[in-house]
């Protein structure tokens, strides 16, 4: 059975890193549930040349047709869609990803507040002790940030600052938003040809 993800696009500067993640799940088989919310709207309008549309229905056509898959494959909820299975523990995804997450989302799960659709995804993914990947995307971050993160990584969470690294050499914008797309499929259990591992290169 292919793996559900639940993905969430929050307003933080980035959007490149969560459409990459979206395009990569997709391919690899998985069933993705999407969130997006309304500031990732407006930033993914800002940072790429997409024109999303605003309607859940209209986005999800939108990608499927983009990247070739069955309708089947993908499902895209409204921010206040508490009818969505994400919403409840008896059908909670096999792992979430926020990407990129802005520090309010993080914020909201760290203190359990539930006021949207992608927070409670969050919460129930948090409390069926199922993997949460955050991949925040601030700089510096304050005192506030820290203890908000530990509190969720103390709470099962993996925190990930969109922070590649540059041992592969890149060449272009695209291999950077990569290397963070590939340590997240390799935190959910998906193998990828995005970045060697450490070392791989010399023992080649």
């Amino acid at each position: 059975m292919s793996l559900h993800v639940a993905l969430a696009l929050t307003g933080a500067s980035g959007a490149q890193y969560g459409l990459r993640l979206l395009e990569c799940l997709l391919a690899a088989d998985c069933r993705v549930s999407l969130m997006i919310s309304k500031p990732a709207q407006v930033v993914i309008g800002m940072e790429t040349d997409l024109d999303l549309p605003g309607r859940s229905a209209d986005i999800r056509r939108f990608f499927c047709e983009r990247h070739g898959v069955d309708e089947a494959r993908l499902q895209v909820y409204g921010r206040e869609e508490w009818t969505a299975p994400v919403a409840s523990g008896s059908a909670a995804p096999d792992a979430m990803v926020v990407c990129p997450c802005t520090t309010a989302t993080v914020s909201a799960l760290a203190t359990g507040a539930s006021r949207s659709l992608i927070e409670r995804a969050g919460d129930v993914v948090l409390k069926e002790r199922r993997p949460l990947v955050l991949v925040v995307r601030e700089t510096p971050f304050s005192a506030i940030h820290l203890e908000n993160m530990l509190t969720l990584a103390r709470a099962g969470a993996v925190i990930m600052p969109a922070n590649p690294g540059f041992y592969h050499r890149p060449q272009a914008v695209e291999a950077l938003v990569d290397f963070v797309v590939a340590r997240v499929l390799d935190h959910l259990g998906l193998s990828q040809r995005l970045i060697a591992p450490w070392g791989a290169a010399e023992d080649a």
